[in-house]
């Protein structure tokens, strides 16, 4: 389970001796799916004063079920209200991916998030915990963590966070883009969504650089 070991020697590195110093975690989520949005979060917890009920449900996203993922968003959101926790939200759109690349359209999702984080405390970040094994340009030290999200309580409650808001985008988009099950399958290559992309076609919120998506367009274009 996650705990705070990887924060305290973040800390002890950098010799900060205040009680509170802004550590965040950082995490994405949307890397691989065909369609929307790759959403990153950071995550800063005040290590003496978040609640401890909060603190030990906290897991890697991908360990929760959708239901769970919500209420500790929920739980997060009321510690960000209360002073002991703060959260940052960074996307990179469709049109970044297929002009950047997915890779480094997740780093440049996690600057905005780290940045977002910054201004919502009103003061710098600190250093940055990256789940992961590459870590994106920050104004701060950053620590890439391979399995980052299951060893930090800050990742697993950045993974929680991104999770939750692109599953929601993703919702959003299944409204305007109905017919591809992305409110079931969050844009994944499932084989629902690979049969509507056959039958319905490539839509303004597929990735045209992935390849399913690239054979689909080349197909329609013979």
């Amino acid at each position: 389970m996650p705990d705070f070991t990887l924060e305290s020697e973040l800390q002890a590195a950098l010799g900060r001796s205040d009680p509170a110093p802004c550590i965040a975690g950082v995490d994405e989520a949307g890397r691989g799916p065909w369609a929307g949005p790759v959403v990153a979060a950071a995550v800063w917890l005040d290590r003496a004063h978040a609640p401890r009920a909060m603190l030990e449900r906290l897991d890697d996203s991908k360990a929760l079920s959708p239901a769970v993922r919500e209420r500790l968003y929920q739980a997060l959101s009321d510690g960000a209200a209360a002073g002991v926790a703060a959260m940052g939200v960074g996307q990179a759109s469709v049109a970044e991916i297929d002009e950047i690349n997915i890779l480094q359209a997740s780093l440049r999702a996690m600057t905005r998030a780290v940045d977002a984080l910054a201004a919502a405390l009103d003061r710098p970040v600190a250093a940055a915990l990256i789940d992961g094994p590459r870590a994106p340009t920050l104004a701060c030290p950053a620590r890439a963590v391979v399995g980052g999200d299951g060893r930090s309580l800050s990742i697993a409650a950045a993974s929680i966070v991104a999770k939750v808001v692109r599953d929601r985008a993703m919702a959003a988009l299944a409204a305007r883009h109905p017919g591809y099950g992305w409110e079931r399958n969050k844009g994944y290559g499932t084989a629902e969504h690979r049969a509507a992309l056959a039958r319905l076609g490539v839509s303004a919120a597929h990735r045209r650089s992935f390849r399913p998506v690239r054979e689909t367009l080349h197909g329609a274009a013979r």
